[in-house]
Formats: C-alpha cells, sequence, structure tokens
C-alpha cells in the first residue's frame, strides 16, 4: 500500500481541504448520490466501498487513520441528515467498538488515529466508555459546542 493515511468512513470529504488527497484512501460502506433538500448534491464516492468494522487491508498499513463514523442513532432513514452522515443502528455500541478496534489494527506502530465524534445524542464519555481507551487529548468545536476531535497513539 504506497497511501499513507486512511478515512475509514469518508462519506462526502466534508471535511478534507483536498478531497482528492493523493496520500489518502478515502473508504466508506456507501457509495451514492443525492439531491439535499436545499437543492445541493452530495457525492458519497469513495476510493474503496468498505465496512469500517471489516476493513479489507493488511494490519499496520497506515501512518493516520481517520474514524469519523455515523453519530446518530435517532433519524429517518430518508432524512437529508441520514443521507449526509448515515445511521447508527441499533447496536452501536458493538459497532463502534469494533471500527475503533479495525482503525487501531491497520495503524502502524506509533500511527496516529483521529476520532471525531459529536455528541448530539451520544455523549463521547459513553463512546470512551464503549471503545475502552482514553485519547491523548481532544478539542471541542461546532457551533453547539457538541463535536470532538480526539487524538490516539497505538
Amino acid at each position: 500500500m504506497d497511501k499513507k493515511i486512511l478515512d475509514a468512513c469518508c462519506g462526502s470529504r466534508m471535511f478534507w481541504f483536498d478531497k482528492n488527497n493523493p496520500d489518502v484512501v478515502f473508504g466508506d460502506i456507501r457509495s451514492e448520490q443525492h439531491i439535499l433538500c436545499d437543492g445541493r448534491a452530495l457525492d458519497i464516492n469513495p476510493d474503496v466501498v468498505m465496512d469500517f468494522t471489516d476493513m479489507p487491508f493488511d494490519s499496520e498499513s497506515f501512518y493516520l487513520v481517520v474514524f469519523d463514523p455515523p453519530h446518530l442513532k435517532n433519524l429517518g432513514k430518508t432524512s437529508w441528515m441520514a443521507k449526509k452522515y448515515g445511521v447508527l443502528p441499533e447496536n452501536w455500541e458493538e459497532v463502534i467498538r469494533a471500527g475503533f478496534n479495525e482503525c487501531m489494527r491497520v495503524l502502524k506502530p506509533n500511527g496516529i488515529l483521529v476520532f471525531k465524534w459529536n455528541e448530539d445524542q451520544i455523549k463521547v464519555s459513553s463512546v470512551i466508555k464503549v471503545i475502552g481507551k482514553c485519547p491523548l487529548f481532544g478539542h471541542i468545536t461546532g457551533r453547539q459546542s457538541k463535536t470532538i476531535w480526539m487524538c490516539f497513539i497505538k
């Protein structure tokens, strides 16, 4: 693998400055296009269609992994929020734990995992309890200060 970075659930690559960065493998379980309620196009076009709980990469493949999984569980399946961000399943705890563990598996030794979470429906403290690891540090962002970026090292 010649790419250094994995975005394990890229969606429409919203937070990337360079949405086609040649050092990144963009992965997502979805490959789809939508027109949102305000008329904007939403393109989810990953390099690799994959499930972040069972990724098709060798162990210790990446220096940096970005993990921005769906964080909402109470959405209509066809709502614009579901289309834009995805929806957590009922067994979200198992899915997030498995996804976090899989992200750590594909990291090289001393690799960095950046985990983005929004606390609108599930608190970060609950997520940290589920994954069983405490981040090195984090930063709260967003209009309502509900999004936190957390950093882990393998």
